[in-house]
């Protein structure tokens, strides 16, 4: 059996441009591969807590030593990278906010990241511990950014990915949704289009 993990990060819930288009995907994938078992995280309807010190902390400390409150973080953490390790295949709604990427998704990635478990330092740089699987990522944007120095989401959700060993991403872009009801027209139907491809 497959497992596919949608990450959803839209403010608006389901009802976000990203979110719809990542659950088209999903939809059409599960059509052509109805053995799949789909995991839904939305970490907009239930946020994890952003990193601190004191949870940071709980991540550093030897388990024998760990309090039980660092013990509960902890395990958070590993449900998290248990969930994404399950995962065949990976489904990201990205909307962009002020030029980056949504709080609740940077929240997960400092959760998935953990130096030991989800990657290693080498003498040849960071080791991912993940393994690679595909990726595909549905970035909506109200303006146009692709390929342009304003585009900080592609590097940094590359970046993150390549961190744990995924290098597998296939990024989705639909654009200018707020320039004009023709545009944004436009953008998703091109956006849907993709999917079919993609989803075959």
């Amino acid at each position: 059996m497959r497992t596919l993990l949608q990450i959803n990060t839209s403010l608006y819930l389901e009802n976000g441009q990203s979110s719809q288009l990542a659950s088209a995907f999903v939809a059409a994938y599960c059509a052509r591969h109805p053995d799949t078992r789909v995991i839904v995280r939305d970490l907009a309807a239930h946020p994890l807590p952003h990193l601190t010190a004191e949870r940071f902390q709980a991540f550093l400390t030897p388990p024998q030593e760990r309090t039980p409150a660092q013990q509960a973080i902890v395990a958070e953490s590993d449900a998290l990278i248990a969930e994404l390790k399950a995962a065949d295949t990976i489904v990201l709604g990205l909307p962009m906010y002020n030029f980056g990427i949504p709080s609740p998704l940077k929240a997960w990635f400092d959760h998935i990241a953990r130096a030991g478990v989800s990657f290693r330092y080498t003498p040849q740089g960071p080791e991912g511990l993940i393994g690679d699987r595909k990726v595909y990522i549905f970035a909506t944007r109200g303006g146009y950014h692709q390929g342009t120095a304003r585009d900080t989401q592609t590097g940094h959700v590359r970046d993150f990915f390549a961190l744990l060993g995924i290098r597998d991403l296939t990024f989705v872009y639909a654009e200018g949704l707020n320039i004009g009801e023709t545009e944004r027209e436009q953008a998703l139907q091109a956006a849907r289009q993709t999917i079919e491809r993609l989803a075959a």
